[in-house]
């Protein structure tokens, strides 16, 4: 056989060169490095200035001049609020270091979310087709972006909202003092999943595509939703209407927006499919 011939052979249909399955684990480990190589240089500066980064952005919304505080405050008295004074503690050995260290990494991987995303697009998009590939165009971009907006999101409303009330619902006869360790826990929940819930967009999109959400189904269960959402605001914020009001209105604006995105796809695929 012909040596052009054997290398026609070794082309799978998009044109591209097969690989083998271990061929695949290799190039998905130098992705996974690349990645790992990116979190660890960012979570190493922020290390190297621990003082500032818990200073200026993980103790941020413990302090009353906060800028969610001061701008509730700039717009009436009644929105008015401030954090309640109290002490953070560390009570195992070294638990400062290892929080720091910690800390460091996880808002490493929240800066460097692009880049690992695009590591993981890269991976996956040779095994795409054409039509697949430009569907998905834009992709790291927007996730990218809707990634970064729900953990700004998480931390500018969820948390200041978080931080009043658990740290003002008090028991008769006990002090809250928190550890760092749970405070760090918490400011992880109250940021990280507020970034993949901005996802959903992104999310419906594709599993329009696939056919496994139609607009529908989606408004069909709104009132559920929307009911859900509500029960979530409920749990991280003040029990009162105003707070919840305003967590809420987003996630439901999210689901909104997908409702019209799932719409857009499956009115695209019947066109193509019509002609």
């Amino acid at each position: 056989m012909a040596l052009d011939q054997v290398d026609v052979d070794k082309l799978d249909q998009k044109g591209e060169k097969e690989m083998s399955f271990l061929e695949h684990l290799e190039e998905l480990r130098w992705h996974i490095i690349r990645s790992l190589i990116v979190i660890t240089t960012v979570g190493i500066v922020f290390f190297l200035f621990h003082n500032l980064l818990f200073d200026l952005i993980i103790f941020g919304p413990t302090h009353a001049d906060f800028p969610t505080y001061r701008l509730f405050c700039s717009i009436s008295d009644s929105l008015c609020f401030s954090p309640p004074e109290f002490t953070k503690q560390a009570i195992g050995f070294g638990e400062s270091f290892i929080i720091s260290i910690k800390a460091s990494f996880v808002l490493g991987f929240i800066v460097a979310f692009p880049f690992v995303f695009w590591e993981f697009w890269r991976f996956i998009r040779p095994g795409l087709y054409a039509k697949e590939r430009k569907a998905a165009r834009g992709i790291v971009f927007v996730c990218s972006l809707l990634f970064l907006t729900g953990v700004l999101f998480g931390y500018f409303v969820i948390a200041p909202f978080a931080v009043n009330f658990l740290m003002g619902y008090t028991i008769p006869g006990v002090e809250n003092m928190p550890t760092v360790s749970s405070y760090i826990t918490y400011m992880i929940m109250f940021t990280a999943p507020a970034g993949l819930v901005f996802e959903l967009p992104v999310i419906v999109y594709f599993l329009s595509k696939a056919g496994l959400v139609t607009p529908e189904f989606m408004r069909k269960y709104r009132r559920h939703s929307f009911v859900i959402i509500l029960v979530l605001a409920a749990i991280i914020t003040p029990p009162d209407v105003v707070t919840q009001l305003l967590i809420g209105m987003p996630l439901y604006v999210l689901y909104e927006v997908s409702i019209i995105i799932s719409a857009r796809v499956v009115a695209k695929e019947e066109a193509e499919m019509a002609s």
